[in-house]
C-alpha cells in the first residue's frame, strides 16, 4: 500500500515561450523537469498571446504524458500552476490560462489540493533550488529576473501566505535584455529565441571586444539604444560574431553596473540571478562572484519552481486547497 511519503507534487507553467511541468518529492527533490519550447516561425521576433495559448493547448498533453511516465507508480498529492506573470493585481497574460485549465482539471478529478502562483515567483524559487540556496527562504535577498519578458531587480522577503513577497526596486525603463538579444539575433538571421546561437557566434570575438557604455542610473537601465547600435554595427560589416559579442557584453556590463549600484544601497545583501538570459555562460562566469546562479535548466522557464512552491503550500496548509479556479 502506497503511503504519502511516496507521493509527488506537480507544478505546471505555461509561459509565453515554454510549456513546462515538473515533479518534486516531499523532501524537495526535483525528479522531473519537462520543457517544450513553443514553435516560432522563421524570421519572427516572437508570438502573439493567441498563438502562445494555442500552442500550449497542443503541447500540454505531450508534456503531461512525459510527466505521467516519470511518476513510476507514485501518486500526485497536490498540483500548482502559474496563474499570472507577477504577484500584482493587474498582472495578466492569456497564455497562463492553458496551465490553469490543466492544473484545475487534474486537481479536481483526483480530489487533491490546488495552488496558484506567479511565473516570476516560480523563477525565483527555481533559482534558489538550482543554486542550492533554499535557506534564503528564511531571510531577505535580492533577485535579478532577466529574460525576454522581464528585466527587473527584486527585493524578496519571507511571507507567511505567499512563501515570499517580491518588491520591484529596479530594472529596465524600456526594452528587456532578452528582447534586445532576440531582436539582434533575428536581425542577423538567427533563429528565435536567439540566445544560444548568439552565445555560440560570440565565442571567437569575446575577448576582442572593448568596454561599452551601459545606460544605467541607480537601479534602472535603458536598453533600446543597444538594439539600434547593434543594427548599425551589423549593417556596416555583416559580422555576426562580432555583433553578437557586442550585444552580450553590453548586456553583461549593464548587469554589472546594476549589481554594483544595488550592493552600494544594500551592502552584504545576497543576490540570486534568475531568468533565461542568465543561462548565458559568459554572463554567469562574469557575475558569479557577486551572486548565485542556478544551472540553465532552472534559470530558463520551467515548472520546477512552481512545483517547489506548491510543496511549501501543501506542507504549510496541511493539504487544504486554495480552491479550483
Amino acid at each position: 500500500m502506497m503511503n504519502k511519503e511516496q507521493g509527488l507534487i506537480l507544478g505546471i507553467d505555461t509561459s509565453n515561450y515554454t510549456t513546462s511541468a515538473a515533479l518534486c518529492t516531499l523532501d524537495g527533490k526535483v525528479v522531473a523537469n519537462i520543457k517544450k519550447l513553443l514553435p516560432v516561425a522563421a524570421g519572427s521576433r516572437g508570438l502573439r498571446q493567441s498563438e502562445a495559448l494555442f500552442h500550449h493547448t497542443v503541447q500540454l498533453p505531450q508534456v503531461l504524458e512525459e510527466i505521467h511516465t516519470a511518476l513510476d507508480d507514485r501518486k500526485i498529492l497536490s498540483v500548482g500552476y502559474s496563474k499570472t506573470p507577477r504577484d500584482a493585481a493587474d498582472s495578466y497574460m492569456p497564455c497562463f490560462l492553458a496551465g490553469q485549465a490543466a492544473a484545475s482539471a487534474a486537481a479536481c478529478s483526483a480530489d487533491i489540493p490546488l495552488y496558484s502562483f506567479s511565473h516570476q515567483n516560480g523563477h525565483v524559487m527555481a533559482a534558489l533550488y538550482g543554486s542550492e540556496k533554499m535557506e534564503y527562504l528564511n531571510r531577505r535577498f535580492a533577485a535579478f529576473h532577466v529574460s525576454g519578458g522581464t528585466t527587473e531587480i527584486l527585493l524578496v522577503q519571507p511571507d507567511r501566505d505567499r512563501i515570499f513577497s517580491i518588491e520591484k526596486i529596479g530594472g529596465t525603463l524600456d526594452l528587456n535584455a532578452g528582447q534586445v538579444i532576440d531582436r539582434a539575433g533575428v536581425m542577423m538571421g538567427l533563429a528565435f529565441p536567439a540566445g544560444p546561437a548568439m552565445e555560440e557566434a560570440a565565442a571567437p570575438f569575446w575577448n576582442l571586444m572593448g568596454p561599452s557604455r551601459p545606460s544605467v542610473r541607480g537601479l534602472h537601465c535603458n536598453l533600446s539604444g543597444l538594439e539600434n547600435k547593434a543594427r548599425e554595427m551589423f549593417e556596416k560589416d555583416k559580422n555576426t560574431g562580432a555583433c553578437a559579442a557586442f550585444v552580450l557584453q553590453s548586456v553583461l556590463q549593464t548587469l554589472q553596473a546594476l549589481t554594483t549600484n544595488l550592493l552600494a544601497l544594500y551592502p552584504g545583501l545576497p543576490i540570486v540571478y534568475a531568468g533565461g538570459v542568465m543561462s548565458c555562460s559568459y554572463i554567469r562566469q562574469a557575475l558569479s562572484r557577486q551572486g548565485s546562479f542556478a544551472a540553465p535548466a532552472f534559470s530558463s522557464d520551467n515548472g520546477a519552481g512552481t512545483a517547489l512552491l506548491t510543496l511549501q503550500k501543501y506542507k504549510e496548509r496541511g493539504g487544504r486547497s486554495d480552491g479550483f479556479a
